[in-house]
């Protein structure tokens, strides 16, 4: 069975009570009405936000305005100590110079020289796993997190300074909400901000790693023995309008951030994909007869030949989107369906409530990898759909992340036959979609 969303009663909850369910889980402190609403308002003593369910106001603050509605700053204050100023949190100029230097890394034939590398964290996982009950998320986690580090770093997981960062993140990503108290309470630039300890010593744990990474891969630039992989062809090209190439220090930033989105939201999404099939037999068994094939000669062009993983894989997104929430702030005053929104405001658009809008999708709740063969599902998911964010901030890694989610599924499924064992599990947000207590699976080889 597919676990129940996770909201609370309907009905007023004060504002300390929803304080308090926002710092536990902010999916379950959402009341249910908002997975019917186009539009909701929430206002409290120390700030005021509007949750936009309308395609067409997310179309003006993602697509048509969005110079308009920066990345709110209240969503770095708890990502700040391991993010920097990667371009997961920077607005304007410098968010538009860091993507200039980024995104040619990702285009066209470039996913295709990363692919191999792809091909051999699949290869590991499957040599490393074993029959017997699983914690899935440990398993996906560790898989994409290989994933990340050969492709951007050509080296294996098992690198020390690899295995630290994996080591360390693990410890991180659970003291972390997605969002803190401070995107609650807006507090003055110059007031100091507040971090758990042991977020903290994480954080720089993990900086200090990836420093180390990205200090390596610079020395072999210089004497010409660098790997042709992301790092290196992030680290040598040069933003075609200024000429300016990252410095080491920018460049931890964004590895900061190619970690947690590449790895965290990947491993979240295999998580909940492999759970889904654990529970739907059929669908698992068309994804293992898509898996039987020769692998040593599969190619990047061959994900193709396995449409209903690719649709089990977009079906799990969107029932479990890593990334469930995203803030943006009014840079001036607007009307939202006729309602008057001040300068400041912040703006939610949920990805967690959109694929599950009750007006928008059909069995909104059901798993149904079947859907995205239909039209009805295509005009849903051109208003409804956005995984990776859209428009111009559209995620640089979407393609990257589809062709390994696809693939890490069909290795998986293709060797071992998954079932559920005990209660389901839960969502929740912490950095991304994860489950309370873990997801459990009975892992058997297939013949």
């Amino acid at each position: 069975m597919i676990p129940p969303k996770p909201t609370p009663r309907d009905g007023r909850v004060g504002l300390f009570g929803y304080m308090r369910r926002f710092r536990a889980d902010i999916l379950s402190a959402q009341p249910a009405r908002l997975y019917r609403a186009w539009m909701a308002e929430f206002r409290t003593p120390f700030f005021r936000s509007y949750m936009m369910n309308d395609p067409q106001l997310i179309d003006i603050v993602i697509k048509s305005r969005p110079d308009d509605f920066p990345k709110s700053d209240r969503v770095r204050e708890g990502l700040a100590p391991l993010l920097g100023r990667s371009v997961f949190v920077t607005n304007g100029a410098e968010w538009k110079r860091q993507r200039r230097i980024i995104d040619p890394a990702f285009a066209g034939g470039r996913l295709r020289d990363a692919f191999p590398g792809m091909l051999d964290a699949a290869q590991a996982m499957i040599e490393r796993a074993t029959e017997g009950e699983h914690e899935i998320e440990e398993l996906a986690s560790y898989a994409a997190a290989d994933v990340i580090f050969r492709t951007l770093f050509s080296v294996p997981i098992e690198d020390a300074l690899a295995a630290q960062v994996f080591r360390e993140f693990r410890d991180y990503q659970r003291t972390q909400p997605l969002l803190n108290i401070a995107a609650l309470i807006p507090m003055p630039r110059w007031m100091p901000r507040f971090h758990r300890r042991r977020t903290l010593a994480a954080a720089r744990s993990i900086r200090s790693a990836i420093t180390a990474l990205v200090d390596r891969r610079a020395v072999q630039i210089e004497d010409g023995s660098a790997p042709d992989d992301l790092a290196t062809k992030i680290m040598t090209f040069a933003d075609p309008d200024t000429g300016h190439r990252f410095s080491v220090p920018e460049m931890v930033d964004q590895v900061a951030i190619f970690f947690l989105a590449g790895h965290e939201t990947s491993a979240s999404a295999l998580a909940w994909a492999l759970y889904l099939l654990a529970t739907h037999e059929e669908a698992q068994d068309r994804v293992a007869a898509e898996a039987t094939r020769d692998w040593h000669t599969f190619k990047f062009s061959d994900l193709s030949q396995m449409p209903h993983t690719r649709d089990v894989f977009r079906e799990t997104l969107r029932l479990y989107p890593p990334v469930p929430m995203m803030v943006r702030e009014t840079t001036r005053p607007e009307t939202f369906r006729n309602r008057q929104a001040p300068t400041g405001a912040q703006i939610v658009l949920s990805p967690w409530h959109l694929h599950r809008h009750e007006r928008m999708w059909d069995n909104p709740d059901g798993f149904d990898p079947d859907r995205w063969q239909t039209g009805a599902t295509r005009e849903s998911a051109r208003q409804a759909y956005m995984p990776f964010s859209a428009g111009p901030r559209v995620c640089t890694g979407a393609g990257f992340a589809m062709a390994e989610g696809v693939l890490l599924l069909a290795r998986l499924i293709g060797a071992y036959r998954v079932a559920p064992i005990g209660d389901p599990p839960v969502p929740v947000a912490h950095l991304t979609v994860r489950s309370r207590d873990g997801i459990r699976l009975r892992l058997t080889l297939r013949q």
